[in-house]
């Protein structure tokens, strides 16, 4: 089944009317929505999903790494390497804000390279090693699609002097059922 933006805007809930016919609240509440999904589709099963809500012409970084891809199918590729390689053990969100042009999100995840890190270019870790990330994203959407998204990975060993974070108290820690350990 071909997944259409269509589709993706009728299960979200989201006015798919341009930015110019919006209140400055209703194009905020959407792309907070929009980004919300993206993030809860960004997952082996769904993750055709997460890329419908890219315009076409996408800018997707993560500057750490030295990655910049301007290609939807390239992103979408990009991801199911990170699935190959990375099992997402649990995130946390610690905080999420938007404009009407841009959605910022701050939080923390763990997860265990399960995979060829080599799928995943400059991700400095050997199979086996369990990481923590902090994983800060800045959208910048238009009309309801995001047009640029850059994810600054902040990569470290779990439990190494690195990695610490000021953590809130009672977090609410999204836990991913166990995937595969090897694919």
């Amino acid at each position: 089944m071909t997944i259409t933006r269509n589709d993706v805007f009728a299960e979200i809930g989201v006015d798919l009317r341009p930015d110019s016919e919006l209140t400055r609240e209703q194009i905020i509440a959407r792309n907070l929505k929009v980004v919300d999904f993206h993030f809860h589709t960004e997952n082996p099963e769904e993750v055709e999903k997460a890329v419908a809500v890219y315009a076409d012409d996408i800018t997707w970084e993560a500057p750490a790494r030295g990655v910049v891809m301007k290609d939807p199918k390239e992103v979408l590729d990009a991801y199911r390497n990170i699935f190959s390689t990375l099992s997402y053990r649990k995130t946390l969100k610690l905080r999420r804000f938007g404009t009407e042009h841009s959605v910022f999100d701050d939080q923390l995840a763990h997860a265990h390279v399960v995979g060829d890190p080599a799928l995943m270019p400059n991700l400095p870790y050997t199979k086996g090693t369990e990481l923590c990330a902090r994983l800060v994203h800045c959208f910048e959407l238009r009309d309801g699609l995001i047009t640029r998204e850059v994810a600054y990975e902040v990569w470290r060993e779990l439990g190494s002097a690195r990695a610490h974070d000021d953590i809130p108290d009672n977090p609410q820690w999204e836990i991913f059922d166990e995937l595969p350990e090897t694919h």
